[in-house]
């Protein structure tokens, strides 16, 4: 699958899975944009691309307007368009929501919320006319809950409701809009995760007893998955959500 001539624009871009994302579309054949609060982080990234497509880091956070809307202008001015926005930049506020202050609660919100809010916007002003794909990446915590991260269970959530609406609104001028929604997958984020715990060698072995599959998921899997979305081949797919998970959440877990 070549798509030259195309661009993506990558949010956490720099490592895990938007790393993943941004690979996979270079890869095949995308120009991208790699964005992220991390500027050195996504400096490498972009250096790593260009090996495949052009490709140019840009610094931020999505959860700063204007940080959002430069983003978006300069992808079109450096790389010529926007075909396809992955919001994939996000983290993880741990505590019930007696135990999260408001400040955490609110950055937790403006993150994975607001931020994917605001590059939307700003995507879909570029993509009027034209057509293109918006994916937002949630979680199966959309689905299931567990026990200590009531803000973040919250925002994945929400993204598929922003993906609902954004589907029925845009739809009318071509933009299609889905959502990934990944189960354990194998990232720093997941590393420092197992790195806190008493005993990785038997948490991970839990981890994996959880997954039909048996293994968990790598940040290419969420790569191919949404360079499906974004492609030809899903043309008719707006409004969905694309479990990626090896399993885990129709086993009970």
């Amino acid at each position: 699958m070549s798509e030259i001539g195309k661009t993506v624009l990558v949010t956490g871009a720099a490592a895990g899975i938007g790393a993943g994302i941004a690979e996979r579309f270079s890869e095949a054949g995308y120009s991208v944009a790699a964005f992220d609060i991390d500027g050195a982080g996504a400096t490498r990234m972009a250096e790593r691309l260009r090996a495949h497509a052009p490709a140019i880091a840009i610094q931020g956070d999505v959860a700063v307007e204007e940080n959002a809307r430069e983003a978006v202008t300069k992808t079109v001015r450096d790389l010529g368009s926007l075909d396809v926005l992955v919001n994939n930049a996000g983290i993880e506020v741990s505590g019930s929501v007696s135990d999260l202050t408001p400040t955490a609660w609110d950055r937790q919100i403006a993150v994975n919320l607001r931020g994917a809010y605001l590059m939307s916007k700003y995507a879909v002003e570029q993509m009027r006319g034209r057509g293109g794909a918006i994916i937002h990446i949630s979680s199966v915590h959309a689905f299931v809950s567990w026990q200590g991260i009531a803000a973040y269970d919250a925002t994945k959530a929400g993204l598929l409701g922003l993906t609902r609406a954004m589907a029925l609104d845009h739809g009318p001028e071509k933009i299609r809009v889905n959502a990934i929604c990944p189960g354990y997958i194998d990232t720093p984020l997941m590393e420092r995760w197992l790195a806190s715990v008493p005993d990785r060698e038997e948490t991970m072995r839990q981890v994996l007893s959880y997954h039909p599959l048996g293994r968990i998921g790598t940040p290419r899997d969420i790569g191919e998955a949404a360079l499906f979305l974004a492609s030809d081949a899903a043309s008719f797919v707006s409004g969905a959500f694309l479990v990626v998970d090896g399993a885990m959440s129709v086993a009970g877990h």
